[in-house]
């Protein structure tokens, strides 16, 4: 059972890095928004994210994201795009905790809010790998980090 488990979750990976949700970084439609962008690399793989966002300051418009790296990261951005848009500033960290959360308790059951990142809980087993799957969402928590500030 674990095995064909492990097998399903290897293929939404792939899919993901196959066919990315949310790639290519976009301008905001509503000149209203305010948009900031942030760059994360990953120094022990050379794994790379561009995440921008498009925000009201309160709900998340858009998203997108560019990079390069190995399968693990780009389909965590993909993931992670296709969980966050049209989500408020709140729900987005609080999505993002559970997943750092799942990201560093492989007993803790993922939970359902994370969808498709689920996938992802098997990296757990390989630490140097965690960095890969958690570099898009520090890439997108330093960039609504950067709205806030522009904000204030």
């Amino acid at each position: 059972m674990t095995q064909d488990l492990d097998s399903l979750y290897q293929e939404i990976i792939l899919d993901h890095y196959k066919h990315p949700h949310g790639r290519g970084l976009r301008d905001a439609e509503d000149p209203a928004d305010r948009v900031a962008e942030a760059h994360h690399v990953n120094p022990t793989c050379g794994d790379e994210v561009t995440v921008r966002v498009a925000t009201d300051g309160t709900v998340l418009h858009d998203i997108s994201y560019d990079g390069m790296g190995c399968s693990i990261s780009q389909a965590s951005a993909s993931m992670m795009s296709d969980l966050v848009e049209g989500k408020t500033v709140s729900e987005i960290r609080g999505l993002t905790d559970e997943f750092q959360h799942m990201m560093k308790e492989p007993d803790v059951p993922a939970p359902e809010s994370l969808g498709d990142l689920e996938a992802l809980q098997g990296v757990v087993k390989f630490p140097v790998r965690i960095k890969c799957a958690t570099l898009p969402w520090n890439t997108l928590t330093n960039a609504l980090d950067e709205v806030e500030a522009k904000a204030s």
